[in-house]
């Protein structure tokens, strides 16, 4: 129970904030009456300042709606103004992928904006970055609306970006998709021997390169499983659906795929130390 003290702390508080709404909103003592249904006389009663008395829950809500801004708010239960649908909206965006649009200039200004910060990384394929011209130009060849020099030049300046602000980048994998990879099966059925061969080289090279600024892990996707998924420090979640990225920028949601990157990490089934003698042994796969 509040005692009377806290009352006339929680009146005084939702009589400041309602005054500060009203002004910013532009609406007069008349108008917002009309808005939420009282008289005049109510509102100039509610801004009064020797009235300790609160209104009705349902008078603040309608308050709350007519000025844009949330009921807790107004009752100091929060120092967000926002109302919740739009708390949503700041936590929470979809964007179009850079297959859908031209250049994939979004997710690498996620990047820059995380930078300082570890980044967490599960691709739905080979990583672009560490993907070799070659390689992207079979895999971009079907899509006539985006020419493979484009993710090539995105490709690169991801890999220059890493090297040139030392970050901390994890990146968990299946360790099917890098077999799949190795015996040209699956999703890379027809790309040649020679360009297979050449991408594993190229991994063998960056990864000797970046070690341990950048480290690999390969889970068994048939004990632990993933969807395309990057964490960018604690600012971001994003996931990756094909089209569309849905991006969190909710601590909570960050830190629920934080823990699941985390799992996989602690279930891999090929440490990040063993990556250099795991890459040999799919050379030898490539035929």
């Amino acid at each position: 129970m509040f005692d009377k003290s806290d009352k006339r702390s929680v009146a005084a508080t939702f009589r400041d904030r309602l005054a500060a709404a009203l002004a910013i909103s532009g609406l007069s003592r008349a108008a917002l009456a009309r808005a939420i249904g009282i008289d005049r006389s109510s509102v100039t009663q509610m801004l009064a300042p020797d009235d300790t008395r609160m209104p009705g829950g349902h008078v603040v809500a309608a308050c709350a709606q007519a000025l844009d801004v949330s009921a807790d708010w107004l009752l100091g239960l929060t120092d967000r103004p926002e109302q919740a649908g739009a708390l949503l909206d700041s936590s929470l965006s979809i964007s179009e992928t850079g297959r859908a649009t031209g250049l994939d200039d979004q997710i690498f200004a996620w990047h820059r904006e995380a930078e300082g910060y570890k980044i967490r990384h599960v691709p739905a394929t080979l990583p672009d970055m560490l993907k070799t011209n070659a390689l992207l130009r079979w895999e971009y060849a079907p899509l006539t609306h985006r020419r493979p020099d484009a993710a090539i030049d995105a490709a690169a300046e991801r890999l220059d970006w890493m090297r040139l602000t030392e970050g901390d980048y994890e990146m968990a994998m299946a360790v099917h998709e890098m077999e799949s990879f190795a015996r040209g099966e699956g999703y890379y059925s027809g790309l040649e021997v020679e360009v297979r061969r050449a991408q594993i080289d190229w991994l063998s090279e960056v990864y000797d390169q970046f070690y341990p600024s950048l480290r690999i892990f390969l889970y068994d996707a048939r004990r632990v499983w993933s969807a395309p998924v990057t964490v960018f420090g604690p600012k971001m979640a994003v996931i990756y659906l094909g089209r569309h990225y849905i991006a969190f920028r909710d601590r909570d949601r960050v830190r629920t795929v934080t823990r699941h990157f985390d799992w996989l990490v602690r279930e891999a089934q090929v440490s990040s130390r063993d990556i250099p003698r795991h890459l040999e042994g799919l050379r030898a796969l490539v035929r």
